[in-house]
């Protein structure tokens, strides 16, 4: 059994660890309504941006000019997966799920004869994957010092990525993030950039428009446009949902920080009650023998 003194120094550090954690909920309760602004005010561009190249696109889909980022390779070979992680801990599973969904697909790829390669943004993504993956890794970004995303990061992975496609590097390209949904909701999501997954609208009619220039020439300046907006969503999705993650992380530590500090200090009055009971016993029993 522990101490008085033990018991004291108990309480005593985690009543700072709980101040500690009390203060990164604050300071992730701050940052989140940012970034949460920020990640939703980004969505609506994105998705505008993916309807207008697919419409131009379908008119040049089939057609020997169309670019590579939309007809592909012509090859399923070689896979890169994009991961997109924190920099930092603490966040509950924020990064292990975005993790977890990018492994189970790799694997199966790999099950699948697919030579696998990734590009991780983010470091707590290469401390999770490098010890199983470590030989597929072929590019590694960190954002250490950023506060707060630009879309100039988000260039300067798309403008990798592009780097490494046009080196042949791979045939098909897959970003992996955290869609925000809520404080205690963050989804892990994949989606495919190159050759671009467009997504299908239900119930809407093919618009046709006539450019000017023409198509190919507007594609060539709009798909590597559309690949850093996207990774810049998903820059931006990740920031909020890590900041719900650890909000919701840090509330629940100081919680249980709470609970602990009380079923301590219980065993410490119980111990320290006994202790007087049975110096008063001594006391009376030595005045009786008197």
């Amino acid at each position: 059994m522990a101490s008085l003194k033990e018991l004291r120094n108990r309480i005593a550090s985690v009543k700072a660890t709980q101040k500690i954690t009390k203060a990164m909920q604050m300071v992730a309760a701050a940052k989140l309504r940012r970034a949460q602004e920020a990640a939703v005010a980004a969505r609506p561009y994105a998705e505008r941006m993916e309807s207008v190249l697919a419409n131009i696109a379908a008119s040049v889909a089939g057609k020997e000019t169309a670019p590579a980022m939309i007809a592909g390779t012509g090859r399923d070979d070689v896979h890169m997966l994009v991961v997109f992680t924190a920099e930092r801990g603490l966040a509950g599973a924020f990064n292990a799920s975005i993790v977890r969904k990018a492994r189970m697909d790799a694997r199966r790829l790999i099950g699948e004869g697919k030579n696998v390669k990734l590009f991780l943004v983010g470091k707590k993504g290469y401390d999770m994957l490098k010890r199983e993956f470590e030989e597929q890794i072929a590019e590694r970004m960190e954002f250490r010092g950023v506060r707060q995303f630009s879309f100039a990061e988000a260039e300067s992975v798309a403008h990798k990525l592009l780097g490494l496609f046009d080196e042949g590097a791979f045939d098909v390209a897959s970003i992996y993030y955290a869609r925000f949904e809520s404080v205690i909701s963050q989804v892990p999501v994949s989606q495919r950039v190159i050759p671009v997954d467009f997504p299908e609208e239900e119930g809407s009619a093919p618009v046709h428009y006539e450019y000017e220039p023409d198509e190919e020439e507007i594609l060539a300046d709009l798909l590597p446009r559309n690949l850093a907006v996207q990774v810049f969503r998903a820059l931006l999705e990740n920031a909020a949902s890590e900041q719900g993650a650890r909000m919701t992380a840090m509330d629940n530590a100081t919680r249980n920080a709470g609970d602990m500090i009380d079923r301590l200090s219980l065993s410490y009055n119980r111990q320290r009650q006994a202790q007087i009971t049975k110096e008063l016993i001594e006391i009376i029993s030595g005045a009786e023998a008197l």
